[in-house]
This record gives C-alpha cells, structure tokens and sequence, in this order.
C-alpha cells in the first residue's frame, strides 16, 4: 500500500455438525467468534508479538536462574510444545476418541481419553516464580518456570513450566512439569526437544457475543474447559482404573471451584 503497509484480506471456511455440537457452545459458534476474523487476528496479534521476541536479541525476562539468551527462547519454545500438546490432547480425532465412563461413584458425564505416555506430574506445595519471561505488549502474556517445593520428605521438588495468554479471544493458561536436568540443559541454550511434557490447564472463552444473555449491555457468560493430563501407569496395556477416574474427577471439580471462585463467578 502507498503508506508501506500490507493490507491482507483473509476468507475463513469452516464446516462443522451442528448435530454434534454441545448446546453451550452454539452460540459461540453461530456469532462466529469460534472460527471468525477476531480469533484468527488476536491469536496473530499474539503471535506476532512472541516471534518479535524470539527473533530479538534481547528477551525480557526476570529471573532468579541465570538464564542464557538460548535458553530463553528455548522456554518459549517449550511454552509452544505445552501449548499445542495441550490442544491436542483435549481435542477429538479418528486416533485418539473421549469415552464415557459410567464407574463409581461418578454420576455426572465423565469422559476420558487414553494416551501411551511417559511423564511426571506433582501436586500441591508451595509455588515459587524462579523466571518470567514476557511474550507480549500484555502482562498476561508470558511464560514461567515455577519451583514446586516439597511437601513433606516422601517428596522431591519439581520444575513446572507454565504458559499464559490471554487476548481478545479467550483465556489460556497451561502448565507441564518438566524434568530438572533436561531442563537445566534447555536453560543453558542445549537441545530442548528431550524435554518430556505431559500439559495440563484450562482455557476460557465467552459463550457468544456481548449482548447475546441479558441485553445489548450484558456481556454474557463464559466457557471453561479444564483438561489434566495425568501419567497413572508407566504400562501401555494398563487400564484406567475406578481409583484414578474418582480422583481425577475430584481434581476437576476442586479447580473449577476454586477458579470461579478466583473470578468471584456465582454460578
């Protein structure tokens, strides 16, 4: 264009069931947020400005660690793998299918999907920020490596890499625990990709144009989808067993809780 800009124009065809979609998200999906102009622009928006900084020579950061320059971008890159595993894993395909599971004392609609997999995952004890790094003009928008201190002695300490985004689009904010001397070398600019990750988080996205519940001045409700990712056996022929569907079922329910509470939702 005259003034040095690019102008870009972008057609978006999507097709989808509309028999297979869950009700909660048939608005969202008919006011074309889900797959229209303002995703697909905040997620470039975003991107743009994480390649921005991965292309720099200088990645703002703080950190407690002595991070290299190489192992920054490495942690952004690691950030992308959590990401985009994450999406895959709660994501249906002709592979890997949701099956409901009716076990226990389970009643409400549970489903689980199986993967063959080798990871580790701690839970609980106290979270210490040892780096931050920035991916964007947003405050929101950065990657973590938290210290997960032991609880009692039977534990060891843990390494979780956490990634959040957020834009116009949604929320997201997703973590992976990560191994400490694969990690080590990622931070000191080695090879990340024998880092093993196995990505839990939840994302939330509003359920249909402001002004879709309550008038042109409401601005809606919104979608959470929560997803744990979770290594109960290192055995591939191993099954899910009624123990570990209750306990992660219980896990669910307590982060639910706990981020309406955070984001003082009554309902």
């Amino acid at each position: 264009m005259p003034n040095g800009y690019s102008k870009v124009t972008w057609v978006e065809h999507a097709e989808y069931e509309e028999s297979q979609v869950h009700q909660l998200y048939c608005p969202l999906l008919s006011s074309g947020m889900a797959f229209g102009a303002q995703r697909w622009v905040a997620t470039l928006q975003c991107q743009c400005e994480c390649l921005a900084i991965l292309m720099s020579s200088t990645v703002p950061t703080r950190d407690h660690t002595g991070i290299t320059a190489g192992g920054r971008r490495n942690m952004l890159k690691l950030a992308q793998r959590i990401t985009d595993n994450f999406y895959a894993g709660v994501c249906v395909s002709s592979v890997h299918k949701w099956n409901k599971l009716n076990v226990g004392h389970v009643d409400e609609d549970v489903r689980v999907m199986t993967r063959k997999s080798v990871d580790i995952l701690s839970n609980g004890g106290p979270m210490q920020e040892m780096s931050h790094i920035a991916k964007g003009q947003d405050h929101g928008n950065c990657v973590s490596l938290l210290l997960a201190s032991a609880m009692n002695s039977n534990q060891s300490s843990m390494l979780i890499l956490q990634e959040t985004c957020i834009d116009a689009a949604g929320l997201l904010v997703v973590s992976a625990p990560v191994d400490i001397p694969a990690m080590h070398v990622a931070m000191n600019g080695g090879d990340s990709t024998y880092v093993a990750l196995l990505p839990s988080g939840f994302a939330i996205v509003p359920d249909g144009p402001p002004g879709s519940r309550g008038g042109p001045t409401s601005m809606g409700g919104s979608l959470l989808s929560v997803a744990f990712q979770i290594l109960v056996n290192s055995l591939p022929t191993a099954k899910v067993t009624v123990e570990s569907v209750e306990t992660v079922n219980n896990l669910i329910s307590c982060t639910v809780q706990k981020i309406k509470a955070a984001f003082q939702c009554e309902s």
